[in-house]
C-alpha cells in the first residue's frame, strides 16, 4: 500500500486513508465544520463579527437573542442556518470575503484535521471531483475550502444572491440535512461515490453517496453509521477558539 507522509501517523490514519483511496472515486462532497477542520466557522464567524464591530449592534443583539432560542430548540436547523448569512444583507461581499479570509487564517486553520488535507490532495492528484456542501455561509466556507484546493464554484453553502456587489436578505440555499443531497442532485447531478460528514444533518447525504464515511461523528450519526455500514474515524482534534461557542 502507499505510505502517507503524515508526522507520527496513527495505524487508524492509514486504515482510513487506504478505506478512502482503495475506491477510486471520482467525486465525492465533503461537509466542512467538524469533517475537514474543527468547529464551527458559520457561529465563530458571527462572534468574531461581534467583536470586531463588522456587524451593527442592533443586528447583533437580535442575532444572539435569535440563537439562544435556537438552542432551546424554538427555531428550525435551517432557519437559523439561512439568517446566519442573511444578516449580512446590505454589506460589501468583497468586504465580508476579505473579513472571513482574516478570520479563518487567525483562527480556523490550526485546526483543519492534517489527515483530511492529506485525503483531499491526494484525491486531487487521482483526478477526483471534490465539492464541499456546509450549512455554514458562503464567505466562510469559500475562504476554508481553497485551503484544500477546492474552488468556489465546487461549494455549496448557505448563499444568499449578491446584487450590486452587496449581499441581499434573499437565499440561494441552505444545505443542511436533506437539503444537501436535494442541492447535490440540483446543482452537481450526479450521485457522489463517497460523502464524509460529521453530523445528522449530514445523514441523508452520506445516505445519498454510494460509501458513507463519518468523521469525527456525533453520538446520533455515529449510531446511523452503525445501521448503514457507513466507515466511522475520528481524527485527531485541534480545537478551534470558537468550538464551544455561546453566542
Amino acid at each position: 500500500m502507499q505510505e502517507f507522509p503524515v508526522s507520527k501517523t496513527r495505524t487508524e490514519d492509514k486504515d482510513f486513508l487506504e478505506s478512502v483511496l482503495r475506491l477510486s472515486p471520482k467525486l465525492v462532497a465533503f461537509d466542512c465544520d467538524g469533517t475537514l477542520w474543527s468547529g464551527d466557522v458559520g457561529e465563530g464567524f458571527f462572534r468574531w463579527e461581534m467583536e470586531q464591530g463588522l456587524i451593527s449592534e442592533e443586528i447583533a443583539n437580535w442575532a444572539k437573542a435569535r440563537h439562544k432560542d435556537y438552542r432551546a430548540g424554538l427555531v428550525e436547523e435551517d432557519t437559523m442556518c439561512g439568517e446566519m448569512v442573511t444578516l449580512h444583507a446590505g454589506l460589501a461581499d468583497t468586504d465580508l470575503y476579505a473579513s472571513a479570509g482574516t478570520f479563518f487564517q487567525q483562527n480556523m486553520l490550526e485546526t483543519i484535521f492534517p489527515v483530511m488535507e492529506i485525503l483531499v490532495r491526494r484525491l486531487h492528484e487521482e483526478g477526483c471531483e471534490i465539492w464541499a456542501v456546509s450549512s455554514s455561509n458562503q464567505w466562510v466556507v469559500q475562504v476554508g475550502a481553497k485551503h484544500f484546493g477546492i474552488p468556489p464554484e465546487r461549494t455549496l453553502c448557505a448563499e444568499v444572491f449578491i446584487e450590486n456587489g452587496r449581499a441581499t436578505d434573499r437565499l440561494v440555499r441552505v444545505p443542511s440535512g436533506p437539503g444537501k443531497p436535494r442541492a447535490i442532485q440540483e446543482v452537481v447531478g450526479r450521485i457522489p461515490d463517497a460523502a464524509f460528514g460529521n453530523s445528522k444533518w449530514d445523514a441523508d447525504m452520506l445516505a445519498m453517496a454510494k460509501a458513507g464515511f463519518a468523521v469525527n461523528p456525533s453520538p446520533e450519526l455515529q449510531e446511523a453509521a452503525r445501521n448503514n455500514g457507513w466507515t466511522v474515524y475520528f481524527p485527531e482534534v485541534r480545537q478551534s477558539p470558537y468550538e464551544d461557542l455561546k453566542v
